[in-house]
């Protein structure tokens, strides 16, 4: 059944399979990759379930990539096999209850990926730790030119002025915080739901000395105030398909009546759908990425406008990418920090995301929100002159 699967799909690029008992070859032209298995048993449990047992059969080390790694394999497999949603339905409704994500349930959620020490994310990331994607205005920048020029469009889109109290949901280790305090004459107060976030941006906020910055241990909807500008990068996506309404009728709440909202979050350029099972049972549970009609219909009746709708495609495969090499120079140091399945648990993550960004309809979306016309030009002339 399984060498049929491939006989089958394989069209685009050459995949060499290595089984115990012979190898075999399908596609004829592009990308070679290689796979290796092990175990002949391990074959049924893809065949059967090959979104959820691809990733935990590779964590458990049954199978590998050899000498042409594991992005090419993941290149050919998600360009080949399409990814089948199964529409409205019993699945779809027992997987929109798992995104039920209440206050305490976040916390979980959030903790389960967020609370991985920090040393791990530190050889990953770039310097300032900016944990979403870049932005790659020109080929062949550097992960941190491209996170610092993330940062620059963000606070173009928010039309900053001296004295604005700024509001960033979902603050992570602070890079935005620490980017928007630095820069500007504005008092910026971040909140996260992860102990070691809060921990780390703490004490990042006293070694940089700035008396502008707070950081609090808060979820958007216990989070009390009123800001001139609020920002949310990478954070709606642990929102939950049932709380998008009560997360933009809060944004509405905590800005002030001539105040700007940009929201960055991955979300689906086709229509709804589910998240993969691997991805949500191991690396961000409670996860759900968008349709933009979702996000439409739920940011409709808030009395929030959109004033700009930006549509970013294959920034972050290059991201991704980066991250996954940053993660591959340091690989050691993590294993002697994680042990050996969570490498293989995060190899898998970054280079199966990379291939998703590449070949399925995933993008990143940021919408720029208002409660009037007047505080945002017109044009778009204003980002780049």
């Amino acid at each position: 059944m399984f060498l049929k699967l491939l006989e089958k799909h394989i069209k685009t690029g050459i995949l060499h399979l290595h089984l115990p008992g012979g190898d075999y070859t399908f596609g004829s032209s592009g990308t070679q990759a290689h796979w290796h298995f092990i175990d002949h048993a391990v074959l049924g449990r893809i065949a059967r379930d090959w979104e959820f047992e691809l990733g935990r059969t590779y964590m458990e080390g049954a199978w590998h990539a050899g000498s042409t790694g594991l992005q090419a394999l993941l290149e050919i497999l998600r360009s080949n096999f399409a990814v089948k949603e199964s529409g409205l339905g019993l699945r779809t409704l027992s997987r929109l209850l798992l995104q039920w994500n209440r206050v305490t349930r976040s916390y979980r959620n959030v903790s389960h990926h967020y609370d991985v020490p920090e040393p791990v994310f530190r050889r990953i990331l770039d310097q300032e730790m900016f944990y979403s994607c870049a932005y790659f205005p020109e080929v062949g920048m550097s992960l941190d030119a491209a996170q610092q020029a993330k940062a620059r469009h963000i606070a173009a889109k928010l039309m900053l002025r001296p004295g604005d109290r700024i509001l960033d949901i979902g603050c992570g280790w602070g890079s935005m915080v620490f980017y928007l305090a630095s820069h500007f004459d504005c008092d910026v107060t971040g909140i996260t739901l992860s102990r070691e976030q809060l921990a780390v941006a703490q004490r990042e906020q006293k070694k940089r000395g700035l008396n502008n910055v707070r950081f609090e241990l808060a979820d958007y909807r216990e989070h009390r105030g009123r800001y001139d500008r609020i920002v949310s990068i990478g954070m709606f996506e642990h929102v939950g398909r049932p709380f998008h309404h009560v997360y933009f009728r809060r944004v509405h709440e905590l800005l002030k009546h001539d105040g700007v909202a940009l929201i960055h979050t991955i979300g689906r350029a086709g229509p709804p759908g589910v998240t993969n099972r691997w991805i949500r049972e191991y690396i961000f549970p409670g996860g759900s990425t968008p349709a933009l009609s979702e996000l439409a219909t739920a940011i409709e009746h808030t009395g929030m406008r959109p004033t700009d709708i930006e549509v970013w495609r294959l920034h972050y495969a290059h991201t991704l990418q980066h991250w996954f090499q940053r993660f591959q120079h340091n690989r050691a140091d993590i294993a002697a920090l994680m042990q050996e399945e969570f490498c293989r648990m995060w190899e898998f993550y970054l280079a199966v995301c990379e291939a998703a960004f590449r070949y399925s309809d995933l993008v990143v979306y940021q919408l720029q929100l208002c409660k009037q016309h007047g505080p945002v030009p017109i044009t778009r002339d204003y980002l780049y002159f």
